[in-house]
């Protein structure tokens, strides 16, 4: 199941609700040692040397418990509680060159500026360089504003406990955050507290999506319909096409510009290409549409937008946009159709008319908007920590990493939500499907990166589907 982006407020209430039934926390500090410790492991070598910073709160505790289970590493542990008279101690620690710090000075409950003493020995561990895992939050950031309280260390990792805070989302807090990963699971009861805003786990995909049925044929698994490409943009309906083919729908139909009708055609087998004719009809079996990668040129075919436009507003299929066929959106939608919107930050905010900083400052809000504007469209907003909502609710990706900041990178995705889209027993429920498919494209992009550095697009269409919910392990930094 998801998890709810929580305040420090409703932590705090999910807490006493557990302190309540019985459950102590010295056992959940335990488990949450056991945690901290794996995913140092998982960052480290047999031998290497870590050092524990550990404050006198309960994110000292839990640094402190990880020790036990770092038995194979050279764990120096330092307790922090005067920052001035452990500088010099801190200095020869870091001397040392130690291939992981992990940080526990501060937790969520940081609401005040830090003195000099503090900011000196933050600083003092940002200058050595070395891997920051943090605890909770790092230490120094707001976990409600994703502001800093002076100074904050600067984690590769953030190894956040039970539920993500707002802070950790927010642009402000990412160069601090790193990659932000949970652990869900530390001994609380079931969370107390609902929310609209939910962090998607990877098991939440566990067994989806659903066995195919043996009797099954091409025709159970939908048509998808893709219109993309244009002169000079050409790969991109090529790798919108390809990512759809990992989908496994029962059939692809590409409609191109006639102009690079021959270099798209010669690149795909199974996919069905056809150039673009005036008066162009939907096969009679498509299931679903998707309009954009790649018609970026100026000269597009005269109707190819009038069509375009008009299957959007009347079509009862499901139409999924990108690119630079967002710009050409009417606000009204057909009541019940499935739409979705795939915009990246600065096409989010042309179709918002707003820059696309006041969008990444907003990303929440941002999506919002465009659920409302284009009222009951499904978002699909990139980025670092995409975003996945409508008017309801929204769910935030926890795969990818910023090696997926690469041309052709979005079409890939498009053609592969085009494609589990196309299939009717995947349109029941279309949020899960787009989250999964979110989730599958930055878990491959995880796995390329932590194997093999310089891959591709090519390379990551090959990655798509095959990320296993159970069997993820995350990209290191």
């Amino acid at each position: 199941m998801p998890v709810p982006i929580l305040s420090v407020e409703q932590m705090r209430q999910w807490e006493r609700a557990t302190w309540a039934t019985g459950r102590t926390e010295a056992a959940v500090i335990r488990q949450v040692g056991e945690r901290v410790a794996a995913r140092a492991r998982q960052m480290t070598r047999a031998g290497d040397r870590v050092l524990l910073l550990a404050g006198k709160g309960h994110n000292g505790d839990d640094a402190r418990q990880a020790q036990p289970h770092l038995a194979d590493r050279v764990v120096e542990l330092l307790n922090v509680s005067d920052p001035a008279a452990e500088l010099d101690r801190l200095q020869i620690h870091l001397d040392r060159k130690p291939a992981l710090v992990v940080d526990g000075l501060f937790g969520i409950g940081l609401n005040r500026p830090l003195n000099e003493a503090w900011t000196r020995f933050i600083a003092t561990v940002e200058q050595a360089g070395c891997p920051v895992l943090s605890v909770d939050v790092p230490s120094g950031l707001d976990a409600d504003t994703g502001e800093t309280h002076g100074a904050a260390l600067r984690a590769a990792i953030t190894l956040t406990l039970a539920a993500p805070k707002p802070g950790l989302l927010r642009a402000a807090g990412w160069p601090f955050v790193g990659r932000l990963e949970v652990a869900s699971d530390i001994g609380l009861i079931p969370c107390p507290v609902a929310g609209s805003r939910q962090w998607t786990l990877p098991g939440d995909f566990a067994g989806f999506p659903p066995a195919r049925r043996v009797e099954a044929h091409k025709g159970s698994f939908g048509h998808l319909l893709i219109v993309a490409g244009s002169l000079g943009y050409h790969g991109a309906a090529v790798l919108a096409a390809r990512g759809a083919e990992r989908a496994k729908p029962g059939l692809i139909t590409l409609v191109t510009p006639e102009e690079v009708y021959g270099p798209v055609a010669a690149q795909l087998q199974s996919v069905m290409v056809h150039p673009w004719r005036t008066g162009l009809e939907l096969p009679p079996t498509a299931s679903a549409i998707l309009i954009g990668p790649g018609l970026a040129a100026r000269q597009l075919p005269a109707d190819l937008r009038e069509t375009a436009v008009g299957w959007w507003r009347e079509s009862r299929l499901p139409v999924i946009v990108d690119a630079s066929a967002l710009d050409w959106l009417p606000a009204e939608t057909p009541p019940d159709a499935l739409r979705v919107l795939t915009p990246h930050p600065g096409e989010a905010g042309r179709m918002l008319e707003r820059p696309g900083a006041a969008v990444q400052a907003d990303r929440f809000g941002a999506l919002a908007d465009l659920a409302r504007r284009w009222s009951g469209c499904r978002v699909v907003l990139k980025g670092h920590q995409t975003l996945v909502g409508d008017r309801d609710g929204v769910f935030v990706n926890c795969s990818g990493n910023p090696y997926l900041a690469q041309g052709g990178s979005g079409d890939v995705l498009a053609g592969y939500l085009g494609g589990l889209l196309a299939q009717p027993a995947l349109q029941a429920d279309p949020m899960t499907t787009l989250r999964y498919g979110v989730w599958q494209h930055g878990a491959a992009a995880d796995a390329l990166q932590q194997t093999r550095g310089g891959w591709t697009m090519e390379d990551l269409v090959g990655g798509l589907g095959t990320q296993l919910p159970g069997n993820v392990t995350s990209a290191r930094s």
